[in-house]
């Protein structure tokens, strides 16, 4: 996969969902996998080939993957 800017998944909000962001932009609220796909799609990434455990690519804070509320 070309380089690219690091993702960031911020930790869960009391009230669900993720904000994801790249650099300064808000690429919007993740409640779930299909929104963060989504949101990365956008972004010009193909979630074909984006590993979620990729260190480099997406900064998981406040729990991986598994964790939106």
């Amino acid at each position: 996969m070309a380089e690219h800017p690091r993702v960031v998944v911020h930790p869960p909000s009391a009230t669900g969902g993720r904000r994801v962001t790249i650099g300064a932009e808000i690429l919007g609220i993740a409640y779930g996998l299909p929104d963060l796909f989504e949101f990365l799609r956008r972004a010009g990434l193909d979630a074909d080939e984006v590993q979620l455990d990729d260190a480099e690519l997406i900064d998981w804070r406040g729990g991986g993957p598994d964790v939106w509320m």
